[in-house]
């Protein structure tokens, strides 16, 4: 403080004056041409450095600073403030946390969590990545190297997850904040439900008639709130909703435990406006596993209730367009759409068969189309994170993804009966019931693929070993007490 001071005090002279009255102006005239656009640029040159120095001395900030961006970073780009590509200030806040991670383990190293069988899976699903370059199937290698930029990175945040949380109380900070993201993100769904879109969402919506086609159904839009599109606003829905479940399970008085019932409302009511039939399945399922797994009285009494519950909400008759969506969930039969996917998977399933590598990392989808596009698979529409997998990646990939994802699942399975601690099981067991949301969810829709939610998943996953690594020091803690 007092060195910051002293730079201040050092302004206070003719020629600091002048410094400033120049830097003032110049600051006014870019504004006044550019804009809006201008004042962001100069506050991110001035920030910039400063935010990068302490995501990389305070790991902890750039844990934060990574979730609330990732957020907010469609939000950002709708309202077209910069053309600077603002994905790369994402990658560059995982980059310097990852720079963070080597230069700790210089000083303290501590390469323990590596040990465990989901690192060692992450590993080679990471591995199996940076092989595709050699794919000879692969029709370009700049789809791979745009494809791996993102997808490595994000996947190493695991490994950032695992080694920089360490205590209770940042947990309780990261649940906080992913509820306060959920409630954000289901407050702006009703206000674009009964207000209405903003001017800068209304000139995204009529940016592109593919928008248009994707978005606009049955005479109604379809909702995205904070988030790329309806898929990903709909899931992080989901996310906050499973993870007050598990909070549920916590010792928490009945008051927190009624205010958790109440978002849990509140974000499934705004999932509702996405139109996302996919996620309208995930809480039953999740809720499936939580009453094979806590096998109480209490769980199968809910899980009944709430059965019931669903079996009125799905067969009762209904004008109501939103609710007709909510039923096509679970008549998948009737639903064009899902029979169309059903199609172009057993269109695919000879070509998978035939390619134990696939096509190669973007062959499908953007990449594909902007770097292959006269490619058998350019066209192909995967609408889906397995048959992604397994298309990109063949059918090796997908089997190493499956036994990964086993692997995790398993692990948190383990974890949740072995732990003592209420607390940290009660969050051991959300995370648990994420990860099988989220691989449910991973079939009808691309789950992992976008901003946040690729994000919150590996941190999801790290948090279930996380949690079972405080819970065993702490009774190793009160074991060393009760021997002295």
């Amino acid at each position: 403080m007092k060195g910051f001071i002293s730079d201040i005090t050092r302004f206070k002279n003719p020629a600091g004056f002048v410094v400033l009255l120049i830097l003032s102006i110049s600051t006014a005239f870019v504004i006044k041409s550019s804009g809006i656009k201008g004042g962001v640029l100069i506050f991110l040159a001035v920030t910039g450095p400063i935010i990068a120095t302490a995501i990389i001395a305070f790991p902890k900030f750039g844990i934060i600073a990574l979730m609330l961006f990732s957020v907010f970073i469609n939000f950002i780009v709708r309202m077209d403030l910069t053309s600077f590509p603002l994905g790369t200030v994402l990658d560059g806040i995982q980059a310097l946390l990852i720079l963070g991670f080597f230069i700790k383990q210089k000083y303290t190293p501590d390469w323990s969590f590596l040990k465990t069988p989901v690192s060692l899976m992450i590993i080679a699903w990471i591995t199996y990545n940076f092989l595709e370059i050699i794919n000879p199937s692969a029709e370009s290698r700049m789809a791979w190297i745009y494809t791996i930029r993102g997808l490595a990175i994000v996947t190493l945040t695991y490994f950032i997850f695992s080694y920089h949380i360490r205590d209770i109380v940042f947990i309780r900070i990261i649940i906080k904040i992913i509820l306060g993201i959920s409630l954000m993100g289901a407050l702006y769904a009703y206000k674009q439900q009964f207000i209405g879109f903003s001017g800068f969402e209304e000139a995204y919506l009529y940016s592109d008639p593919q928008i248009r086609d994707l978005l606009f159904i049955g005479g109604e839009w379809r909702k995205f709130s904070l988030f790329s599109d309806p898929v990903t606003f709909s899931y992080n829905m989901i996310l906050g909703s499973i993870l007050c479940v598990g909070l549920m399970f916590g010792p928490i008085s009945i008051s927190k435990k009624a205010i958790l019932g109440s978002l849990i409302f509140f974000y499934l009511s705004a999932m509702i406006f996405s139109g996302t039939r996919s996620a309208y399945i995930l809480l039953p399922a999740a809720l499936c596993l939580l009453a094979v797994i806590t096998l109480s009285r209490k769980t199968l009494l809910i899980a009944l209730f709430g059965g019931f519950f669903m079996m009125i909400m799905i067969f009762m008759p209904t004008s109501n367009i939103t609710l007709y969506r909510f039923q096509s969930a679970f008549k998948p039969s009737d639903d064009a759409s899902f029979n169309v996917r059903v199609n172009n998977q057993k269109f695919i399933q000879p070509y998978i068969r035939s390619h134990p590598m696939g096509g190669g990392l973007g062959s499908t989808g953007v990449w594909g189309s902007k770097f292959s596009p006269n490619s058998f698979l350019a066209s192909f529409p995967p609408d889906s994170g397995y048959v992604r997998v397994a298309v990109e990646m063949g059918w090796i990939g997908l089997l190493i993804f499956c036994i990964m994802m086993f692997t995790i699942l398993k692990t948190g399975i383990d974890n949740y009966y072995k732990m003592k601690d209420p607390e940290l099981k009660s969050y051991c067991l959300a995370m648990l019931l994420i990860v099988f949301a989220f691989n449910i969810g991973n079939y009808p829709q691309e789950a992992l693929v976008q901003y946040p939610a690729n994000i919150f998943f590996f941190l999801v996953v790290a948090l279930i070993n996380i949690t079972y690594k405080l819970d065993k020091e702490k009774r190793n803690e009160e074991s060393s007490l009760l021997l002295h």
